[in-house]
C-alpha cells in the first residue's frame, strides 16, 4: 500500500515513541522492584499511569483549541523527552527516602502520553484518502502490536547489557527523534474556535457522542469490551494460569504471547482484506465479538494448556477484527473538526473504565473463582455483539 510522506511520517515517529514507552515502563518498574522488593510497588506504575491518562483524556480539548494538531503531538513527545532525561538524573539517586517522587514523574509522563493518542488518531483522516483509512488503520494496527509483543522482550533483555539507568537514556533519544520527525509533518487546516469557555471545551466531545447514535452505540460496545478485557491483565492472567490450568509461569508468558500474536494476525487480516471487509464494516464488527465472546468462554472453561494457547490467540484476532472496522466507523462518523474532541472523550470513557473493573474483577475473582471472571467476560461480550446487531444499519460510513 503505497502511502503518502505525512503519514510515513506519522507512523516512523509514532512508533519510535511508542518503543521508546515500552522501554521506559521495563526499566521503571525493574528498578521499582528492584528498590522495595516489593510486587505491589511494581503493580502500582500501570495504575498510575491509567489515571494519569484519564485524566489527560478528559483535559486535552483545551490544548486541541490553542494548539495546532501537528505542533501539539510533537510538543508532546518533546515533552516527554525533556521529562525522561530528568527522569535519568533522578533515578541515581533514587531511593526509599524519595521513592514518591519517582511515581511523580510517571505520573507527568502519562498526563502528556494520555493527549497523545486521540491527537494521533485524529490526524490520520487528514493524512490519508478515506477509501484508505481501513488500509491505514489495519497498519499502524499491526506495527503498533508488533512493537509491544517484540519490545517486552527486547526491553527485558537489554537490561542485561544496559542499566536500567541506561535504558532511560536510550528511550529519552527515541522520544527526541520521534518529535523531530513529527515535527516534519504537513501542517492540516485546523483553526478551532478560541472563543469558548473552558467547559464548553471539555464537554464539546461529550456533547458531540451523546447526540450521535452511532457514537452513542460505539460508547456502550466499548465500555463493555474494555470491562470484559480486564480479565487479560497480567495479575489475573497469571491466577488462571496457576490455578485453572496448574501449570508454572512460563505458560503465563505463551499465553500473552499467543494473544499478541492474536492481535497481530488480526490486523494483518483487514489489512490484506480491507477491500472487503470496507463493504461489510457492520458484519465484521458484529462477528469479531460473537466470536470472542464464544472463545473467551472456551477459554474460562478449558483445562488443556494447548487449547488455552489456541483460545488466546483466536481472542486476538477476533478482538482485531472487530476493533479495526470501529476504529473506521469512529473517524468517519463525524467532520474531521469534531474528530480530536470525539477521541479525547472516547480515550477518557475507556481509561476511567477500565481503572475501574480491573479493581472490580479482582474481587470478582476472589469471590467466584478464576473461571467465572473469563465465563463473565464472554457473557458481556456477547452483549457487545448483540448491540452490534441490533445497530448494524449504523455501523457504516457516514461522512
Amino acid at each position: 500500500m503505497k502511502l503518502n510522506r505525512n503519514f510515513n511520517l506519522l507512523l516512523t515517529g509514532q512508533s519510535l515513541a511508542n518503543i521508546g514507552d515500552v522501554l521506559y515502563i521495563v526499566s521503571i518498574i525493574y528498578m521499582i522492584f528492584e528498590l522495595t522488593g516489593s510486587a505491589t510497588a511494581a503493580a502500582f506504575v500501570p495504575f498510575t499511569i491509567t489515571s494519569s491518562m484519564f485524566i489527560s483524556n478528559t483535559l486535552t480539548p483545551l490544548l486541541m483549541q490553542r494548539f495546532n494538531l501537528k505542533w501539539l503531538l510533537a510538543g508532546l513527545q518533546m515533552g516527554k523527552t525533556v521529562l525522561l532525561i530528568g527522569l535519568a538524573f533522578f533515578l541515581p539517586q533514587l531511593s526509599l527516602a524519595n521513592f514518591y517522587g519517582l511515581f511523580l514523574l510517571i505520573s507527568l509522563v502519562a498526563l502528556l502520553d494520555g493527549c497523545a493518542n486521540p491527537v494521533t488518531q485524529s490526524l490520520i483522516p487528514n493524512y490519508v484518502k478515506s477509501e484508505q483509512l481501513l488500509k491505514t488503520n489495519g497498519l499502524m494496527e499491526t506495527v503498533t502490536q508488533l512493537i509491544q509483543t517484540a519490545m517486552w522482550f527486547v526491553g527485558s533483555s537489554l537490561l542485561i547489557w544496559l542499566s536500567a539507568n541506561e535504558l532511560v537514556w536510550l528511550t529519552a533519544g527515541l522520544f527526541l527523534v520521534s518529535s523531530l520527525l513529527l515535527s516534519f509533518l504537513e501542517t492540516i487546516d485546523f483553526t478551532p474556535s478560541k472563543e469558548q469557555g473552558k467547559w464548553k471545551q471539555i464537554s464539546q466531545g461529550w456533547q458531540t457522542v451523546s447526540t450521535s447514535p452511532v457514537l452513542k452505540r460505539i460508547v456502550w460496545m466499548d465500555v463493555l469490551e474494555t470491562i470484559a478485557g480486564t480479565v487479560w491483565i497480567a495479575a489475573i492472567l497469571y491466577v488462571f494460569v496457576s490455578d485453572a490450568l496448574l501449570v508454572d509461569e512460563k505458560w503465563w508468558g505463551f499465553i500473552n504471547g499467543a494473544f499478541f500474536l492474536g492481535l497481530i494476525a488480526g490486523s494483518l487480516f483487514c489489512l490484506r482484506f480491507s477491500d472487503w471487509i470496507e463493504q461489510k464494516l457492520s458484519q465484521f464488527i458484529f462477528l469479531g465479538a460473537i466470536s470472542s465472546s464464544l472463545v473467551t468462554i472456551f477459554f474460562g472453561l478449558t483445562n488443556l494448556p494447548m487449547l488455552a494457547l489456541l483460545f488466546s490467540f483466536l481472542v486476538g484476532v477476533f478482538g482485531q477484527i472487530k476493533n479495526i472496522p470501529q476504529q473506521t466507523v469512529v473517524q468517519t462518523s463525524v467532520p474531521k473538526a469534531q474528530l480530536p474532541t470525539v477521541f479525547t472523550t472516547l480515550g477518557a470513557i475507556g481509561t476511567g473504565t477500565f481503572g475501574i473493573a480491573s479493581l472490580l474483577m479482582g474481587v470478582l475473582a476472589d469471590a467466584f473463582g478464576i473461571r467465572g471472571v473469563f465465563i463473565l467476560s464472554g457473557i458481556l461480550l456477547s452483549i457487545v455483539s448483540l448491540i452490534a446487531y441490533k445497530g448494524r444499519v449504523l455501523l457504516w460510513r457516514t461522512v
